[in-house]
């Protein structure tokens, strides 16, 4: 399961199954899970990167990924206990995510990043669209905005690289 263009894995085509797998009013909360590990891992980026700049939009990333899940998890009442069903269901989540950057250089782990954060933004989106809360729709939305920023930001490292 990989990018046509670029013989890259697609984090959408490989979370996707385990996805649907849930019912669909968990999935939003099962990508806010992937959210937090998106966080991690651009904080372990920022870490890696040797220009201060691009550490510091690094962070402003992983801080986009934690106020996506924040905003979406708030939007349920126990959202740590469905969090923790997901987490029982799905079990090799982590494993999995690990997997699609493990062995990758940096520059290739940005471009599979940013087709996630792309495919992300189509999910709110998608989301938002089906969303009859108007609250729930709001914050759909405005997570859709910030992962764009986020792909705008990998997509600018990229392109300086």
């Amino acid at each position: 399961m990989s990018s046509p263009e670029s013989g890259l894995p697609n984090i959408a085509e490989i979370l996707g199954p385990a996805l649907q797998r849930l019912p669909r009013e968990q999935a939003p909360l099962f990508i806010a899970i992937a959210e937090r590990m998106a966080a991690a891992r651009y904080r372990e980026w920022a870490a890696r990167v040797t220009e201060p700049t691009s550490s510091s939009e690094l962070l402003a990333c992983a801080d986009r990924e934690e106020d996506i899940a924040r905003r979406v998890e708030a939007l349920y009442t126990g959202s740590a206990a469905i969090q923790r069903d997901i987490r029982t269901a799905a079990p090799d989540l982590e494993e999995l995510n690990r997997s699609i950057f493990a062995g990758r250089s940096l520059r290739q782990q940005f471009a599979i990043q940013a087709q996630g954060e792309r495919a992300g933004a189509a999910t709110w989106r998608s989301f938002a669209e089906h969303e009859t809360n108007a609250q729930a729709r709001a914050t759909f939305l405005a997570c859709a905005e910030l992962e764009e920023v986020s792909a705008a930001v990998l997509e600018s490292l990229l392109r300086g690289s």
